[in-house]
């Protein structure tokens, strides 16, 4: 993706005039004879998302854009819009959103397209932005979104386990980050068994793995950030249906979100102790595969029923939370497209989070709102744990017919002893285009999570 933020000279860049219905009278003044002349016979509407290119004496001479009502009750994104509406040329905002950093974020990420195998024209649509900006943190986000919109638009011929190892690899070298890969049968060898588990049906060339990144200084706090990254998931024996199969590649949203999030931590090189652990896997069906009923011995030594091959994401993050937690961090976070019940309680825009730690979720709370990066608390509601029961094994991997978000929440506490753990359940995906979100593979919950961690570590 292009850089789309500019440092060229304000005067030289077409304004955009954001209006709304409070302020357009006093806008509409103070255009020139013939802008406003030409406003009112286009009928203009200061409505939510109408935009109008206004005549200059050298072509394009502004840009008016509605915003609809206040800043409380309209989409902060919506100046995301933009960048696929207008005509190439450098751009500046004329006078203040509801919001100014935000819409140049969002027109930033407006801007993205996943070019890998069908490339389109480029649109050579570029920002000034306004000086009280700050454009290296801002390009470090778009930078980390991309990383994962990426990630998750490609598909799983091109994105196996040994793909993903690669992503981080490289992410590694990038910022000077200490990684390691535990591959095959290697997982039994170092006690991974619901990780093997759950891949070993995968072709040899895409072998279940474990990644394990790490940067920063040991007396730095530890933040331990711990990704879902089935690559592709069939459901395994229990096979999913066609509609339900058919979006499976972005089933390793969760390691996307956790990639995108540690890009922005080392960037702006946070003073933390970052370990990101990602298990890798392809939940495929052959000779090999796990069975309904099998009973695995996890590496925290907790005995798994399997009730559902197709709730396979818990397995995996099982062992990955408990390597997590043997650290003892001041903080573990873990991402998962884990849950069709997150989606009936939320939809797919409204990530569900879990924790212990009633401050933690109310300071993140607030970091979400001001990112414009929506989220919303589930409770880990104890006396649901019965519903994980098993008669032969500690516990089933799955629960009741009911409240499966939170089981699968409580099934993967088991794995926890920390207080402060925060674990998203995500959708990871935009079934149509949205102001700032294009179709596809989407980065949900990092830019809230990386405004928390800035703040409390910058």
């Amino acid at each position: 993706m292009d850089p789309i933020f500019t440092s060229r000279a304000s005067a030289d860049a077409i304004p955009i005039w954001f209006v709304t219905a409070a302020n357009y009278a006093e806008l509409r003044e103070g255009l020139d004879a013939s802008a406003r002349a030409f406003a009112e016979a286009a009928g203009f509407e200061p409505k939510a998302g109408r935009y109008l290119l206004l005549p200059g004496e050298n072509g394009l001479g502004g840009v008016l854009f509605g915003l609809g009502g206040e800043a409380d009750t309209g989409d902060l994104f919506l100046p995301g819009r933009l960048s696929t509406l207008l005509p190439d040329g450098v751009y500046r905002f004329a006078n203040e959103p509801h919001d100014a950093r935000l819409a140049a974020l969002a027109f930033a990420l407006g801007a993205y397209r996943f070019t890998r195998y069908r490339k389109a024209e480029a649109h050579k649509v570029s920002l000034d932005l306004p000086q009280s900006l700050d454009r290296d943190d801002l390009e470090r986000i778009v930078e980390g979104v991309t990383l994962a919109r990426d990630l998750i638009n490609t598909p799983a011929n091109d994105m196996g386990p040994a793909d993903l190892e690669a992503a981080v690899q490289k992410l590694a070298a990038q910022h000077g980050a200490e990684f390691r890969a535990i591959i095959g049968d290697d997982l039994l060898a170092q006690n991974f068994p619901l990780i093997h588990a759950v891949g070993r049906a995968a072709a040899a060339s895409s072998a279940p793995r474990l990644l394990d990144l790490i940067w920063g200084k040991a007396d730095h706090p530890c933040v331990t950030l711990v990704g879902k990254g089935v690559c592709f998931d069939t459901g395994g024996l229990d096979i999913k249906p066609d509609t339900g199969m058919l979006n499976m590649k972005k089933d390793m949203g969760g390691a996307a979100t956790a990639l995108a999030l540690a890009h922005m931590i080392m960037s702006r090189r946070l003073k933390v102790r970052l370990r990101v652990i990602i298990p890798a896997v392809e939940n495929s069906i052959a000779g090999a595969s796990f069975r309904p009923r099998d009973i695995y011995t996890s590496r925290q030594g907790i005995t798994v029923e399997i009730g559902n091959t197709d709730a396979e994401g818990r397995l995996i993050l099982a062992d990955a939370l408990s390597l997590a937690d043997a650290d003892k961090p001041d903080l573990i976070i873990d991402f998962a497209t884990l849950t069709g019940a997150s989606r009936v309680a939320l939809g797919p825009d409204v990530a569900a989070f879990f924790t212990d730690d009633d401050k933690l979720a109310q300071e993140l709370a607030g970091h979400a709102a001001t990112e414009n990066d929506p989220l919303w608390r589930l409770p880990l509601w104890r006396p649901y744990e019965s519903m994980l029961d098993s008669k032969v094994a500690d516990i089933n991997n799955v629960g009741g017919g009911q409240g499966g978000a939170i089981t699968a929440a409580l099934f993967m506490r088991r794995f926890v002893t920390a207080k402060s753990w925060l674990h998203f359940d995500l959708f990871a995906w935009n079934s149509s285009a949205k102001a700032g979100r294009p179709e596809g593979g989407e980065c949900q919950v990092a830019r809230a999570l990386y405004a928390l961690l800035a703040a409390r570590h910058g």
